[in-house]
């Protein structure tokens, strides 16, 4: 059955930082190639989830990762940022004591960066949500419905469904999501519901909060908005690119 088009593709090199929007992503078995395979560890945190997010310093929403050596080597095939941009405009190398040093002094505590080939992910490697959802919850919580919306849920892939009726993915949950015309290419399978933290009340610009919006999620569909899944088959996503949901 054919449910759309892919409408974006976002990659967020490392984690909790601002992501990149792109027209073309190859997707492997550990997710979209470049996505969240930095993150900075709390140096003090014994736990099993060590790493420091937007929901413990919402300021690295701030933060962009950009790519400004071209000529540097990919990590693992794949092509990472070579320094990140901090809100006050500064560049600092991504492996620099300068950056590791800023994000230590605005957490409180130190943190190191850290590279894990496979990604390091809360859930799953890859996330999908539809225009249906997002605008849905933009319309109900009293936002405008715009890339800032869009970016507040921080998907990989994001679908415009012939339908548009919001939260649809609910029922993709346990099928097969085939992208491309000729359903060879890539599809993954959709192994869960994606079960929203405070992240979709920051404001990507600002990092300011606003709890309307997780609030509209939780009155809308018990805190449920897009879906997660895994790789079965890699290949390329492009935007545009028909989607097709199989059992």
């Amino acid at each position: 059955m054919e449910l759309g088009r892919i409408s974006a593709i976002f990659r967020y090199p490392v984690k909790s930082m601002a992501g990149e929007l792109l027209d073309v992503a190859r997707l492997s078995w550990h997710g979209i190639e470049g996505d969240r395979r930095l993150a900075f560890r709390r140096l003090t945190d014994k736990s099993g989830f060590p790493w420091l997010s937007a929901s413990k310093l919402p300021q690295l929403l701030l933060y962009k990762p950009v790519r400004l050596d071209s000529n540097a080597n990919s990590k693992n095939g794949e092509l990472l940022p070579t320094h990140v941009r901090t809100p006050d405009g500064k560049e600092y190398e991504l492996r620099s004591d300068e950056l590791r040093e800023e994000v230590s002094s605005r957490y409180g505590s130190d943190v190191e960066l850290m590279n894990l080939k496979h990604g390091i992910f809360d859930e799953s490697p890859i996330s999908v949500i539809s225009l249906g959802t997002v605008h849905s919850v933009a319309r109900e919580s009293g936002r405008g419905v715009d890339l800032c919306d869009l970016r507040r849920f921080r998907p990989n892939v994001v679908i415009e469904t012939d339908s548009g009726e919001p939260f649809e993915e609910d029922r993709w949950v346990g099928r097969t999501l085939m992208f491309g015309e000729e359903n060879s290419g890539a599809a993954l399978r959709v192994t869960m519901r994606d079960e929203r933290c405070v992240m979709v009340n920051f404001d990507p610009d600002t990092a300011e909060r606003d709890s309307e919006v997780m609030k509209t999620v939780v009155r809308m569909n018990e805190n449920y908005a897009g879906v997660y899944g895994t790789v079965v088959r890699a290949g390329e996503l492009r935007v545009g690119q028909v989607v097709t949901l199989g059992g």
